[in-house]
């Protein structure tokens, strides 16, 4: 008998809202530090970062791969409940569109952090790409969609062809100060508008 506990039957148990917030803060936070510093920065570097010892990164997450894994996946979230959020908050289809672009830039920039390893031979990191495109191409379509029902822009734009653009001009980001693959998606999902 286990004595009526939950995780003695293997239930998981939701975690604490203090627990959850205290999780997005350290994958923020390893987010950033992968951009600046690379995958391979210090755990260390990480944890001050978050504002949080180094043995509450491990208690979270054991291996680094784990680590990584949870920030890709969590930016993937952030990114995919972001779309309907910002076609709500208006004030138009376009203007939703555009912020979420601007968002999926900071996304993308972050993921090349992260390139080398998501490239690695390691093979945790092999489902990440389809769960990328399964979670955020139907928010793509969707934002495309109400942009083109509204008459902002020209319809039939394909979701996958454009989230590859956008990863495209953001290829250079990390490669010079006079890039700026921000105004260039600007420009490019300025493109999409229809003539007034």
């Amino acid at each position: 008998m286990n004595g009526g506990d939950p995780d003695a039957a293997g239930v998981a148990q939701p975690k604490r809202a203090d627990a959850r917030r205290n999780e997005e803060a350290l994958l923020g936070a390893a987010a950033a530090v992968f951009v600046s510093s690379g995958v391979e920065a210090p755990i260390r570097e990480i944890a001050a970062k978050a504002g949080v010892g180094t043995a509450t990164i491990y208690r979270h997450f054991p291996t680094r791969a784990d680590l990584i894994v949870a920030v890709y996946r969590h930016q993937v979230e952030e990114l995919a409940a972001a779309g309907p959020e910002l076609l709500a908050a208006g004030p138009t289809p376009y203007a939703a569109l555009e912020r979420w672009f601007d968002l999926f830039v900071g996304f993308v920039v972050t993921k090349q952090g992260l390139a080398a390893v998501l490239q690695s031979d390691d093979p945790c990191y092999d489902p990440l790409h389809a769960y990328f495109l399964d979670r955020l191409e139907p928010v793509c379509a969707r934002l495309l969609e109400a942009a083109a029902g509204s008459g902002e822009i020209h319809s039939g734009q394909d979701p996958y062809e454009l989230m590859r653009g956008v990863g495209g001009l953001c290829a250079g980001a990390r490669t010079g100060r006079r890039y700026d693959a921000r105004r260039l998606v600007r420009l490019l999902v300025a493109g999409l508008r229809r003539p007034r």
